[in-house]
């Protein structure tokens, strides 16, 4: 691998089918993990044609491919640098596709020994800009990146999300060539936590697996296969360690105890199902309750004081840069009914924006921020309330839930409002519209976040360790 950007990433992600939930959409989400004060930024890249096909080269593994001449808008979450790569990580185009990547799996030595990962093929810094411009279904998303593994080879294993308003799919690159994909069916969800998530394949099933076009004989001639019957990918390609079982299944665990109440109390199983039909229909908050969790109501809570509490890597922690909901809403354009909700920062201490897919601009702070504090960058504010509160949990707590509460709310009505206005608008004044009410939303988070840092700091005056109550009857 080019830089230990890769060695280090680790997300959770949530997909759920439009008949899973409660308004017809498709939800694709993930937390991005990686470094405690890594900025992300927000962009919408335009459409773009070229008279001829352009040549794409990584600048951080050199990993080399050719591009269609026409380019579709879409938005992204890049990071404050390019030093490991562009690292666009999840947007949606304007053709109705949602993307988001990478899930960081394993593969076990057996695997790697036959077909070992390429060092200059396709990884995480280039994924979403060499595949989401050019795919225009979910299902298409998949067989561009499967073509370009089998090609380029890839330079690590990861888990992939695409959807569309039709369909959710799940692609897992499990070794320098080979590759599965799983549609999410309709009425289903799923969650995967840095381990390879697919389990068995039907290979006489198009309509709901795809895959590498040898990965039958290359698994056959190389003897991986354990089973006596069936084609586990998981078991065939993943691992299964102590450290699965501490660092990734609990996460699974906790998302399918909270939407099925017949979930064993196992969260170290390496046998949790990967699909499953939730009890009720899924909202986008019950995404934004998964992804901000920390084992809350359990006794492995990591605000918790029970001997068990941190006994497991929580969903929502201090690395997470990012976090996205990506929801392709039914019966609406998709410059309307795209929506692409981001949370900066840590997200059990954040809140979701959403930003409409027709928008063409977002707002200045969300287009700034090192790695260096700096009070005009979003990351950085909603960071700084996170911090603020960090030291101080119990006390401030309640102060942070009450803003995020509100801005819930809040956001819920403007995305009404505006969906309403939107659809009876012509295209080119739905643009700027639609644009001038997520740059109101963006800003509308910022002032909430910037109230509450003020009452932070106001508070913490009083917290000083160097405090001392003077006894009046002295």
């Amino acid at each position: 691998m080019a830089s230990n950007r890769y060695e280090f990433s680790a997300c959770t992600s949530v997909l759920v089918g439009k008949k899973a939930t409660v308004d017809g959409s498709t939800l694709i989400a993930r937390n991005e993990d990686f470094k405690s004060a890594w900025p992300k930024h927000l962009v919408i890249h335009p459409h773009e044609e070229f008279a001829n096909e352009q040549k794409f080269v990584a600048q951080d593994n050199g990993f080399t491919t050719t591009l269609p001449k026409v380019k579709g808008k879409y938005t992204a979450t890049p990071e404050w640098t390019a030093e490991n790569g562009l690292i666009e990580e999840d947007g949606i185009n304007e053709y109705g596709v949602a993307m988001s990547a990478t899930e960081s799996t394993y593969a076990n030595d057996q695997v790697l020994a036959v077909d070992p990962l390429v060092e200059t093929g396709i990884n995480e810094g280039s994924v979403v800009t060499v595949v989401l411009p050019y795919a225009h279904s979910a299902r298409e998303g998949v067989a561009i990146l499967g073509k370009i593994v089998e090609t380029n080879g890839a330079a690590e294993t990861n888990g992939m999300l695409f959807s569309d308003q039709d369909e959710v799919w799940y692609m897992e690159i499990g070794s320098g060539h080979h590759w599965v994909a799983q549609r999410i069916p309709d009425d289903c969800y799923a969650v995967a936590a840095n381990q390879m998530a697919i389990q068995e394949i039907d290979f006489d099933d198009p309509d709901n697996f795809m895959f590498s076009p040898t990965i039958r004989e290359f698994v056959a001639q190389n003897h991986l296969n354990t089973a006596r019957e069936g084609f586990n990918f998981r078991k065939i390609f993943g691992t299964q360690t102590l450290s699965d079982e501490v660092y990734s299944t609990p996460r699974v665990w906790f998302a399918q105890q909270y939407l099925n109440a017949d979930t064993p109390n196992t969260p170290m199983s390496e046998d949790l199902p990967f699909i499953r039909k939730a009890d009720r229909l899924i909202q986008v908050a019950d995404v934004e309750y998964i992804l901000g969790s920390h084992f809350q109501r359990t006794p492995y809570d990591l605000l918790g004081k029970g001997p068990e509490s941190g006994k497991f890597r929580p969903i929502s922690l201090a690395k997470t840069q990012e976090s996205h909901i990506l929801q392709i809403r039914p019966d609406m354009p998709i410059e309307v009914g795209g929506l692409h909700w981001l949370s900066l920062g840590v997200t059990a201490q954040s809140v979701y924006v959403p930003l409409y897919a027709g928008a063409t601009d977002v707002h200045p702070a969300y287009k700034v921020g090192t790695k260096d504090y700096s009070p005009d960058s979003a990351y950085w504010t909603y960071k700084l309330a996170g911090i603020l509160v960090d030291p101080h949990y119990h006390e401030f707590g309640e102060d942070l839930q009450e803003t995020q509460h509100k801005l819930r709310i809040k956001f819920g009505q403007m995305v009404r409002e505006a969906d309403q206005k939107a659809l009876q608008m012509e295209p080119a004044e739905r643009t700027k519209f639609l644009t001038d009410q997520s740059i109101k939303m963006q800003q509308t988070g910022l002032d909430a976040m910037n109230k509450l840092i003020s009452v932070l700091v106001t508070k913490s005056t009083d917290l000083s360790p160097l405090n001392y109550n003077t006894d009046l009857n002295l």
